[in-house]
């Protein structure tokens, strides 16, 4: 099988990184290097570190992907320039040397910060974007209009003002419009996402690929380990975040008494939802995980709860959840619909009443959660496992590689090449 050169592009990269999109392109990154491929991923320190992320003390992670983090003596200002031009002003020479070893694909993630829009006009090989938030659509990424409520129309200089960032000219010039014309494929993460980067004036074609995550093996340590918590708990897990709906949650909690709920992860909105949950003692913050630990409370869940008020492109934690065959319970918002409908694999909520509903049905019927949960984990299988997604990208970028001309690249992927071995993680 033919060994690929790959390189990726995208603002943030673990352990550089705040959210579940840079974990999504560190699976693809070790999926593709466990697949014989050679990976480089470029990510931009500096806007790790401008936004307040601390100096991990551990970079090294033995994956077999070159990172190659940009740095500069002046993050802010490196960041700022790029923000407000577009392009990769401080780190564009690093860039173009790296771009010129030769890659067959030059996949672009979020390119918000490493580089702007002028990063897609840079390499030369098939041409991907993957749009993991609306960044393509929206100065904010999230369509979540003056800090406050759903998006449904432009207003993006009042609404980039209440976010407290600077307006970028660029947007209004047809600048992005005209990069995105030199990239060959352009993916989406859900039929809604595309759905609403067509409604918001993307004339591009978009292709629906989701994520994946690696199966995971179920050791006879975890098959009889011991329920992390004595009560009956519903799971919350993510960053704390007002966006992330979680504040909606605690009034169920304070008229459902038989289940507490347990929240994993931190975020800028911790202190706030400690303070509105306080009176309630079946509420419980637990902070970050490790990967195991996390696994133990999602088998030990009667369901994981998704109450997001924002426009997401995905959802990576509901396939987490179907992975371990834990029920879901999301808000009837975005790609969550798609998602759950798809596999059966759980519920949808509009208000508080439909919440409760949907716990108290989980929990006092045995029967029913047993064929939500293997729903669940089916779902998972068909939709969302490595080797399913996968074999879907391969098809998408051979696709997209004949249509440019590049036949030998075409034939590689036809071949098989993303569909064959297997990562870890």
């Amino acid at each position: 099988m033919k060994s690929l050169r790959i390189l990726m592009f995208t603002t943030f990269y673990p352990p550089y990184s705040f959210g579940g999109d840079a974990v999504g392109v560190q699976r693809m990154a070790q999926a593709l290097v466990a697949r014989g491929h050679r990976v480089t991923v470029v990510h931009d320190q500096d806007a790790y570190l401008s936004l307040g992320g601390k100096m991990p003390e551990d970079v090294g992670s033995g994956d077999g992907v070159r990172a190659v983090g940009l740095r500069s003596r002046n993050g802010v200002l490196a960041n700022l320039l790029t923000q407000q031009t577009g392009r990769p002003i401080v780190h564009g020479r690093k860039i173009r040397e790296i771009a010129a070893e030769g890659y067959d694909i030059i996949w672009y993630n979020n390119a918000s910060l490493v580089g702007g829009p002028g990063l897609l006009g840079i390499g030369d090989g098939l041409r991907v974007f993957e749009a993991h938030e609306h960044w393509l659509v929206c100065p904010t990424h999230v369509l979540w209009r003056y800090n406050k409520e759903l998006c449904d129309k432009r207003e993006c200089l009042r609404c980039v003002v209440s976010h407290r960032r600077p307006p970028q000219l660029w947007r209004y010039s047809g600048y992005l419009d005209r990069m995105l014309d030199k990239v060959d494929l352009i993916v989406a993460k859900s039929e809604f996402s595309r759905a609403k980067h067509r409604d918001f004036g993307l004339r591009q074609k978009m292709q629906v690929l989701p994520y994946f995550l690696p199966d995971l093996e179920v050791t006879p340590q975890a098959a009889t380990e011991k329920l992390p918590h004595k009560r009956p708990y519903f799971l919350f897990v993510g960053r704390l975040e007002k966006i992330k709906g979680l504040q909606d949650v605690f009034p169920a909690f304070d008229q459902y008494p038989d289940a507490d709920l347990l929240i994993l992860g931190d975020g800028d909105y911790t202190d706030t939802l400690k303070k509105q949950a306080a009176d309630n003692p079946r509420i419980r913050f637990l902070g970050r995980k490790s990967l195991d630990e996390l696994n133990a409370y999602y088998r030990g869940a009667i369901g994981l709860i998704v109450p997001s008020v924002c426009y997401e492109t995905f959802g990576i934690i509901l396939i987490e959840s179907f992975r371990l065959g834990t029920p879901v319970i999301a808000r009837r918002l975005g790609p969550f619909p798609e998602i759950v409908e798809a596999s059966g694999g759980g519920a949808l909520f509009d208000d508080q009443a439909g919440l409760i509903e949907a716990m108290r049905q989980l929990q006092s019927d045995p029967d029913h959660r047993a064929k939500v949960s293997a729903n669940a984990r089916a779902g998972f299988e068909k939709l969302w496992s490595e080797q399913k997604v996968l074999a879907a990208y391969g098809a998408a970028f051979a696709a997209a590689a004949r249509a440019k001309g590049d036949i030998a690249l075409a034939d590689a992927l036809e071949a098989g090449a993303f569909e064959n071995g297997a990562s870890q993680g």
